[in-house]
């Protein structure tokens, strides 16, 4: 096909979209600049604002557009509390819950060797950094000692692992760690746990080390 550089670059940066394949992002390419040209520009803006907007809170590694979100600078709160996800995704489906009122972190990721994803990938020095009291000082804002830290990796093997490498790192901390319950289904992502289920998962957590 003549001239069709740039409609080639568009169908390789969809491909990029996790689950779509060549064909799948050649039909959105198609459908965009075809039907709705004026979609693709707004696409095109949102993506080009968040890209320089969006950044991770200092405090919990979500993404906000502040220093620090508004999760974390909510004085009601209890910060004792802080529950350890793997996505904003994840953080959404806790909060959709209305079960818990605690403090987040967000990996943005998970433990997968054969991915070639270790430690250094994924937020868990971050993780660590936060627990020992490494973070940034709010004005007027008080944040004491996390003293349980709930485990809320998904139930995959890869979630199971970063669970359990978190765990260890924190059996002398002096810290309650907990994990959800098993009665979110083993294999699943929280994304898609009916709210009935995470609930009563995080009421009837458990603790980690025995």
């Amino acid at each position: 096909m003549a001239d069709a550089h740039s409609l080639d670059a568009l169908t390789d940066a969809l491909r990029r979209l996790p689950g779509v394949g060549a064909k799948s992002a050649a039909r959105m390419a198609y459908h965009l600049l075809q039907h709705d040209r004026a979609g693709a520009l707004q696409l095109s803006v949102a993506l080009s604002h968040a890209v320089e907007q969006v950044q991770h809170c200092e405090l919990c590694h979500t993404f906000t557009e502040q220093r620090v979100c508004s999760t974390c600078l909510d004085p009601a709160r209890d910060r004792s509390q802080l529950c350890v996800v793997e996505t904003p995704a994840d953080q959404a489906a806790l909060e959709r819950t209305g079960a818990y009122r605690g403090l987040f972190f967000v990996l943005m990721g998970k433990l997968s060797p054969l991915d070639n994803i270790g430690p250094h990938d994924i937020g868990l020095q971050k993780l660590f950094d936060r627990l020992g009291g490494v973070h940034l000082a709010v004005p007027d804002m008080v944040f004491p000692p996390v003293q349980e830290v709930i485990l809320a990796t998904n139930f995959t093997a890869e979630g199971e692992a970063t669970a359990h490498v978190i765990a260890q790192a924190l059996r002398d901390s002096g810290l309650q760690v907990t994990r959800l319950s098993r009665g979110v289904p083993v294999g699943s992502e929280l994304e898609y746990v009916d709210l009935g289920t995470i609930a009563h998962a995080l009421v009837d957590r458990r603790n980690t080390l025995g």
